[in-house]
């Protein structure tokens, strides 16, 4: 174990001496609780950990690849917001370390993932060999914690921002249902705009987490202490048979051929601890997500109060133009009136018939008068109005 530490660490100081002009930080944690930053290009990074080019173009934050988790033959590769990630079965790789998003992840790894054996007095090597063959199988899998440490950061980080938004998004929405506004109006818009960037990035965690719920197979890929067991002792793993030192395709063949085997029975309940880790995380995910429904609710209530208040305003605009047009036909058959009565024609009824102007300016301003009023009755009886 040590010789394999020190190889390790000679293999990191080589490649990190190797820098180039497309060198990015990444920050090395093991199992034993040693980390080294390392300032390396993409392609140390896959020979480090045998990683596909493929796979690791999901981490670079130029292309903006969705919220990933990727199980493969040796490593788990984690694109999940601001953590890029990748675990094995006795490290992890974190890029960017001096992130001010990344360094809570970064030492909440080197708190929780170093494996603490004590160990004292006599029989000190026998202890710490029993911790280090027969202990594997009792404890929770290196990767496992390590990706509990990026889940938990990333749930966390999703609900902060959520909060974050709520308490903007509120008393904005209350701002602009008492005055409607441009200012207000724009306001709201970004922050509908913000809520609806951040709605997507929580759905895409929920649906990957929903995703590797629903089929064991991937999950079953998310074991590598369990796979890198059966490629170092293959005949133990058949002889022995420990919890969850099989894979999946050999795990099914014993349980086809023998259904109350032990060796299964024990390699499901590893998938329903995985399982459980991931409902978990999945559970707050979902309660995150509701959240932000809320808030969508919310936003959409009002709306639509905002859109009936419109609506009473343009109403209100129509009555008056309605009012408006009355007034003007009323008001152009009173023109009609003084315009026959106005022309320059001789008409001998025109001599010695001076009272009767003023007769005809009254009764035509009452005809108007009646006219108009008629208008608005028959408006308010259809309802065209309000009353």
């Amino acid at each position: 174990m040590a010789l394999a530490g020190s190889e390790m660490e000679l293999k990191l100081q080589a490649i990190n001496n190797k820098k180039t002009a497309i060198s990015r930080s990444w920050i090395f944690l093991d199992r034993d609780g040693r980390d080294m930053v390392l300032d390396v290009d993409k392609y140390a990074i896959m020979r480090l950990v045998e990683i596909h080019a493929r796979d690791l173009r999901i981490m670079d934050p130029l292309l903006s690849y969705p919220s990933t988790i990727l199980g493969r033959e040796k490593v788990i590769v984690l694109n999940l917001e601001h953590i890029k990630a990748i675990i094995t079965a006795e490290e992890v790789l974190v890029r960017d370390p001096m992130d001010e998003d990344v360094v809570p992840v970064v030492e909440e790894l080197r708190r929780r993932l170093p494996v603490k054996v004590n160990v004292g007095g006599q029989g000190q090597g026998e202890e710490e060999s029993c911790a280090q063959d027969g202990g594997e199988d009792n404890e929770f899998p290196f990767e496992f914690r390590a990706l509990e440490v990026v889940l938990e950061a990333t749930c966390s980080f999703l609900d902060a921002r959520t909060r974050e938004l709520e308490t903007n998004v509120y008393p904005a929405l209350d701002e602009l249902t008492s005055k409607i506004s441009s200012r207000n109006l724009d306001k709201v818009r970004k922050l509908k705009s913000a809520m609806t960037r951040l709605t997507n990035r929580v759905h895409k965690i929920r649906e990957e987490l929903e995703n590797l719920l629903d089929d064991d197979d991937d999950m079953a890929e998310l074991y590598l202490s369990r796979k890198s067991s059966i490629s170092s002792s293959p005949s133990s793993s058949s002889s022995e048979g420990p919890n969850w030192h099989h894979s999946p395709n050999q795990g099914s063949k014993i349980h086809r051929s023998s259904r109350g085997s032990t060796t299964t029975l024990h390699g499901e309940n590893d998938v329903e601890e995985l399982e459980m880790l991931l409902e978990a995380y999945f559970i707050q995910i979902d309660g995150t997500l509701n959240k932000l429904t809320t808030v969508r609710e919310y936003i959409d209530d009002t709306e639509d109060y905002i859109n009936i208040q419109l609506d009473n305003h343009r109403n209100q605009l129509i009555q008056l133009e309605l009012f408006l047009s009355s007034g003007t036909v009323c008001l152009s058959i009173y023109s009609l009136v003084a315009a026959i009565f106005g022309m320059n024609i001789p008409y001998t009824w025109r001599e010695g018939h001076g009272y009767v102007f003023k007769w005809v300016v009254i009764l035509t301003g009452m005809a108007c008068g009646t006219f108009f009023l008629s208008i608005v009755s028959y408006a308010r009886r259809k309802g065209l109005v309000g009353s």
